[in-house]
């Protein structure tokens, strides 16, 4: 499959950790992946890439598929700890523009709280 997903909650917010590669080999099977994680009423999603090796430009797109359907009222997604080969792909290719990207789990963790607090 060449990635591996750990599922965890920290207070309201669904965290998904990313191991291994994102490519187009499996890009279908990580989307599948994802949403058979993902409950109909989660409202927070981070994704923690601290150990993604790879990221091609359909992890890129399931991405954005996410930070679409978590965009609105009461809802907040975030991709957090990106490696330096696969910052330089979200950065290059601008997506830092359009999905909030965070330095660390803890930097994610606050933001997704302060802005759930100030709803």
């Amino acid at each position: 499959m060449g990635f591996e997903l750990r599922w965890e909650r920290y207070q309201d917010i669904l965290i998904a950790t990313v191991l291994g590669r994102i490519d187009a080999a499996n890009a279908a099977d990580f989307q599948g992946a994802l949403s058979d994680g993902i409950d109909d009423g989660e409202q927070s999603l981070l994704l923690d890439f601290e150990s993604v090796s790879f990221l091609s430009s359909a992890g890129l797109r399931i991405s954005l598929r996410l930070a679409q359907v978590f965009s609105g009222p009461n809802r907040r997604f975030g991709i957090c700890s990106l490696s330096g080969l696969v910052r330089d792909v979200v950065y290059s290719s601008g997506f830092n523009e359009i999905i909030p990207i965070h330095e660390s789990r803890e930097a994610a963790v606050d933001a997704f709280q302060e802005t759930m607090a100030g709803r």
